[in-house]
């Protein structure tokens, strides 16, 4: 029979035990309690207990200490069994760029792996910076920062917290590289705002989790974020403009907001200490100036158009190209296209691409595209191309 604890009886027991009791009372509560408690609660208890267990036996000091850093746990992690709450939280939103396309050429397991791996070093710069996972979806990770426990410093954190993961992305690439899987690159996206927090969910099953506009926006502002890009949104901006450097500034008609929303380029932060985005790789490419027909289909939302249309390959980089076209496609919009690489490698495959910049020009519109999903030979190719053409020049 399950048995249930709820914070008063925790509190009760907590208060009342002895500092030698403790070490049984707490393997005893991580048994009994059920899936509704919070696994934060559990995990911060755990780790109380292990560490003092390699101690030895506790002194007989107030019997308090060891209690009161319990009850401690249980103030700051109490989520279940409150009332849905309005807060004001910086919400911060990970994906993986492309790795759906990727994770068709290995087996589920080796996929499996690969995301464990990711999602065991993308948790612990969570923790180190004091947020809280609210979810994994698929290859995405929401976090956030100001709910349930609130700081002063959320905002700063937030920030660092993003810039630090795309920094050990850069690890785990080197680390791929060795067990021969391919890169992988993440876009984050960041907004803040009020939310509403709480328990969602029934008797049977519920989870704390933040939901609201902000939170929508935070999704929508991801989503519009390139490999090893962080994009904040504008209320964001005005909050930690003191302390931040931004790049690129993009005024978009997203889904649901009725009025242009502003994004920025995050660069780098000086709080809590100074960080700076990795450069990514399409900036520092060389470039070939090539002639080559493009056959193309646009995404729209995710799904892909039939409609196949024509343009021209003007010139080509590691993580991108610039293309000239009579078709007239939204900035920011995705295209899929077929690539064929017969110079460098007898290979075809498709490639998708993000526009990032249009130029009207003669009655025509010329492109600049980053690559968006990409599968690993289809890269090499392209870069192994590319240096041919530099080398033979």
């Amino acid at each position: 029979m399950l048995i249930r604890l709820s914070i008063t009886d925790l509190q009760n027991i907590a208060e009342k035990i002895s500092s030698q009791l403790a070490i049984l009372f707490v393997p005893t509560i991580l048994r009994i309690m059920d899936k509704k408690t919070n696994l934060k609660m559990l995990q911060s208890i755990h780790a109380l207990y292990l560490d003092t267990s390699k101690q030895g036996p506790l002194s007989d000091t107030p019997s308090q200490k060891f209690s009161d850093k319990i009850l401690d746990i249980i103030h700051r992690t109490n989520i279940f069994g409150t009332n849905p709450q309005e807060k004001d939280v910086t919400i911060l939103l990970s994906d993986l760029r492309g790795f759906t396309a990727m994770s068709e050429n290995y087996s589920p397991l080796e996929v499996i792996d690969l995301l464990n791996r990711y999602f065991s070093e993308m948790s612990e710069v969570i923790e180190q910076y004091g947020g809280t996972i609210d979810k994994f979806m698929g290859d995405a990770i929401m976090v956030v920062f100001g709910s349930p426990e609130v700081r002063s410093d959320d905002l700063e954190r937030t920030l660092a917290c993003a810039i630090q993961m795309q920094i050990r992305l850069t690890k785990i690439n080197e680390e791929n590289k060795g067990l021969g899987y391919p890169p992988l690159y993440m876009g984050i996206g960041i907004n803040t705002g009020k939310v509403v927090a709480g328990k969602l969910g029934s008797d049977l099953y519920s989870e704390y989790t933040v939901i609201g506009d902000h939170v929508n926006l935070a999704s929508r502002v991801e989503s519009y974020s390139l490999r090893g890009q962080i994009l904040i949104s504008e209320h964001t901006y005005e909050l930690a403009h003191k302390f931040i450097e931004t790049g690129q500034v993009n005024t978009l008609q997203v889904k649901g907001k009725k009025k242009p929303v502003k994004m920025y380029e995050l660069l780098s932060t000086n709080r809590p200490t100074l960080l700076e985005v990795p450069p990514r790789e399409g900036r520092k490419s060389p470039r070939i100036d090539i002639n080559m027909p493009l056959s193309f289909q646009v995404i729209e939302g995710k799904i892909i158009a039939d409609a196949l249309y024509q343009g021209e390959i003007i010139d080509m980089g590691y993580g991108g190209m610039y293309i000239s076209s009579s078709e007239k496609i939204a900035l920011f919009s995705e295209i899929k296209f077929p690539l064929s690489l017969s110079l460098s490698a007898n290979i075809q495959s498709d490639v998708y691409a993000k526009v990032i910049r249009i130029n009207p020009r003669n009655g025509y519109f010329h492109y600049h595209l980053e690559f968006s999903s990409i599968s690993h030979e289809a890269e090499e190719a392209i870069k192994h191309y590319i240096n041919r053409i530099i080398e033979g020049s």
